[in-house]
């Protein structure tokens, strides 16, 4: 998840504070809801704004592994760097990509007044974007990344970033620079002279 907000971050100036104020929110009402008896007009507003950005959250993910979902395809990626597929598993997300955006935060909203006791229990929020996970599959193998070898890992993430660089092109106009730090001690020569 923390990859994919850095990831999204590039597409999306405004993401990574988009996260910080929900992640704030969030401890607000966690701390609400362990503290003595409940303000409910506080927890209510504290709610409406934490649904508020974590459907502009769920939004600019879905967009940027949209984006990012065209330039991982077999014409574009293929030989060491395999292409895959990616989507993001989480609530919010699915609802964001179900509702228009004013009834998916009437919806979160609502979650989150109805658990409220279930967070005070568990002492966090338990549904919410902080939640979601980037998923990829090995295109080629048509297996979950975690299921690859080590290599096949390393591979998969190279191909990630090249064409995570390509998009951000595309969309910016501008190619990025790349720090990609020790890279070629994780690569046998065949990548490492595909990378080069």
């Amino acid at each position: 998840r923390r990859y994919l907000d850095r990831m999204v971050a590039l597409f999306d100036a405004e993401h990574g504070a988009r996260i910080n104020r929900f992640e704030k929110l969030m401890r607000e009402r966690n701390l609400l809801l362990s503290d003595g008896p409940l303000d409910r007009a506080w927890a209510t507003s504290l709610e409406m704004q934490m649904a508020e950005e974590a459907v502009a959250i769920a939004a600019a993910r879905l967009q940027s592994v949209s984006n990012l979902g065209a330039y991982l395809t077999p014409e574009r990626l293929s030989g060491p760097f395999p292409w895959s597929q990616i989507a993001i598993e989480g609530e919010i997300e699915d609802m964001v990509a179900k509702l228009p955006a004013l009834a998916a935060e009437d919806h979160y909203k609502k979650q989150l007044h109805d658990n409220r006791n279930a967070d005070r229990g568990a002492g966090r929020t338990l549904i919410g974007p902080h939640r979601s996970d980037l998923m990829v599959r090995h295109g080629p193998k048509n297996i979950a990344a975690e299921e690859g070898s080590t290599g096949e890992q390393k591979a998969l993430l190279i191909g990630l970033i090249l064409a995570q660089t390509e998009a951000i092109r595309a969309v910016t106009g501008s190619a990025p620079v790349l720090l990609l730090d020790e890279i070629a001690a994780h690569l046998d020569k065949a990548r490492r002279t595909a990378l080069f």
